[in-house]
């Protein structure tokens, strides 16, 4: 999708950043549409090889408040990953601060496989998938984090998670104020649903590393319908190993017969499932849509591209906020 934190480089530009990091040139550059925060192009290299580079927005634009330093994250997670079996790109190489371009950048190995939302529907195979996706995330969760709760980069962090995602609800509401979202509820009832529901979050006990944008476009596919590579590692955070089944689900809800749970149990992940669980969800999903909601602010969407994305995201506020607050 169009956004206005996606920058243009120049052929000159994007051959400097291959030769430099890869020592090959550009033959070929094809920038990329899918995303909604970086500028992506796939690059065809005179050694023959084909490479993706991701750019982040320029230094200078103004962003949501979580979205501090987002390809440092993103290559947090590529470093911490290796060695666990999980589906990825490999990184090849991170710019960080570069002074001929401003801001970071990431090469990585490019895929050869179809998104998951571009596949043509196949309700076995997708069910299929989902089991899959379950196996997955329960590798990613079982990564050992430092202690540290929330986005280290954005320095949105706490000693409990409580602490933590209330900082975090914060930071997004404090940008809907700066923006001027139009949001389904006020600010005032907003901070009330969260703080009253508090003590739910304190059932986590320990960070896990939450990839927490675990869409069906985050998910490339193999020829045979199996998980090529789960991608755009962005907006990861450290907290409640539930949230990552809210993206999974987005627009929609959780049940107990959803094949990615058998798939988590099966590959050994505990997300954590109690009493208050259902509470902590309905958080979670409020988060989410608070951020697809409020992000438009610096992105500035194109409205006929918007409005599905921004309707979804109001009912689905709306819903979680009648769990909250019943």
């Amino acid at each position: 999708m169009d956004s206005k934190t996606k920058r243009s480089l120049t052929t000159a530009q994007l051959d400097a950043l291959a030769i430099g990091a890869l020592g090959a040139g550009v033959v070929t550059a094809e920038e990329l549409p899918d995303g909604f925060a970086n500028a992506v192009w796939r690059l065809g290299l005179d050694d023959e090889s084909q490479v993706v580079l991701k750019v982040g927005p320029p230094p200078d634009l103004p962003l949501l408040t979580y979205e501090r330093d987002l390809l440092r994250t993103e290559a947090m997670v590529y470093h911490l990953a290796q060695g666990t079996g999980l589906p990825m790109a490999t990184l090849l190489h991170a710019g960080f601060d570069d002074p001929e371009i401003g801001g970071d950048w990431l090469i990585l190995s490019a895929l050869a496989g179809t998104p998951w939302n571009r596949a043509a529907p196949d309700p076995a195979r997708d069910a299929a998938l989902r089991r899959e996706m379950g196996a997955h995330l329960a590798t990613l969760h079982r990564i050992p984090g430092t202690g540290t709760f929330g986005y280290p980069y954005a320095g949105l962090t706490g000693a409990t998670w409580r602490e933590a995602f209330l900082k975090m609800v914060g930071a997004i509401l404090d940008d809907a104020v700066k923006w001027e979202t139009r949001l389904p509820a006020t600010i005032l009832d907003l901070v009330g649903a969260f703080h009253r529901n508090a003590a739910a979050l304190d059932d986590v006990q320990a960070p896990t590393l939450v990839h927490f944008d675990v869409w069906p476009g985050n998910v490339f596919l193999n020829p045979d319908g199996t998980v090529e590579a789960l991608i755009d590692h962005e907006r990861a955070f450290w907290g409640d190993p539930l949230a990552d089944f809210v993206t999974p689900t987005i627009f929609s809800d959780l049940t107990g017969d959803d094949p990615m749970l058998a798939g988590y149990q099966e590959g050994g992940g505990r997300a954590g499932f109690t009493p208050t669980s259902r509470v902590r969800f309905a958080m979670y999903q409020a988060y989410l849509y608070l951020i697809l909601l409020v992000e438009d602010g610096p992105r500035q969407y194109p409205e006929a591209d918007y409005a599905r994305l921004r309707n979804g995201a109001t009912e689905g506020l709306v819903r979680a906020l009648g769990i909250l607050t019943n």
